[in-house]
């Protein structure tokens, strides 16, 4: 999904991401992107396999180059950490340890808090196979798990970071309703335009005789004004459905479903019979 604007301005703050003894130079690139998305910057890695940094990561960072040319390389976990103040660990599974466990969205509210007070944060992620140790689990204040299918538990740590960032993110929304950006304010049409819509529609289906047999024709109206009859259509949507209607005034009103005007035949707009009742505002067409 491309979404790019180097217009924007970059945010960049929030929890350290931590990664230790990554394997995958494509995997820190993939975690950078994650990082990038949901406006976190600092990147930390405790001994990395490959030589960092590296072409490979750059390239599935897709563009997070600033998280790339700021991560910094550690040879040792408390030395990641030594000027945090509060550290969260990732596991999926359940430990031995006295420590709170929280889920994703309680820890990125926690980090929000935090963040607010001027505490500096992070968050620890394992190796690719087989995770954080026990001893590494034992530097971190709380445990964050997510809430995934117990019989599948293993979460790529590019998409374990993508959850954490988007919890941080979503925790610094006003409401958690919020979205990057809006459609459109529609006010709902007075219902005069609404009428004017179904006073049409039967005059064109009755045109093209839609209303078989004839002595159902009023539970057909009916069906179809329920249908049609829904909180909140605006007076642009009914001039759309107009225009659709005034288009069809121009078909062969004396050939019935849909057969078509006869080839060489001028269009003539199909008389109303009860074009009396119609509203004169509400018109979504020009060519009348």
């Amino acid at each position: 999904m491309a979404g790019t604007d180097r217009q924007r301005t970059l945010i960049a703050e929030g929890p350290a991401i931590i990664l230790v003894e990554p394997q995958l130079p494509e995997n820190i690139g993939m975690v950078a992107r994650a990082m990038a998305n949901f406006g976190l910057a600092e990147l930390r890695l405790v001994k990395p396999r490959e030589e960092f940094p590296n072409d490979k990561a750059r390239s599935a960072a897709s563009r997070a180059d600033h998280i790339i040319d700021a991560a910094q390389v550690f040879d040792d976990l408390p030395s990641a950490i030594k000027d945090l103040q509060f550290v969260y660990a990732t596991t999926a599974r359940e430990r031995d340890a006295f420590k709170q466990v929280r889920g994703p969205v309680e820890a990125g509210q926690t980090l929000r808090q935090r963040f607010n007070k001027g505490e500096k944060t992070g968050i620890l992620f394992g190796r690719e196979r087989i995770g954080l140790n026990n001893d590494e689990v034992s530097l971190a204040d709380e445990l964050v798990t997510f809430p995934v299918n117990p019989a599948f538990s293993s979460l790529n740590i590019a998409q374990a970071v993508l959850l954490m960032s988007y919890e941080w993110m979503k925790s610094g929304l006003e409401k958690h309703t919020d979205t990057a950006f809006r459609g459109p304010e529609l006010e709902p049409a007075p219902k005069e335009q609404l009428q004017g819509f179904f006073n049409h529609l039967e005059d064109a289906l009755q045109a093209r005789g839609y209303f078989r047999p004839m002595a159902r024709k009023e539970i057909m109206v009916n069906n179809l004004r329920g249908v049609l009859t829904r909180p909140g259509f605006s007076d642009s949507e009914l001039k759309l459905l107009r225009g659709v209607l005034v288009s069809l005034d121009y078909f062969s009103p004396k050939t019935p479903r849909g057969s078509g005007a006869p080839e060489g035949r001028k269009r003539q707009k199909v008389p109303s019979e009860k074009k009396a009742r119609q509203p004169e505002t509400g018109d979504s067409s020009s060519d009348e």
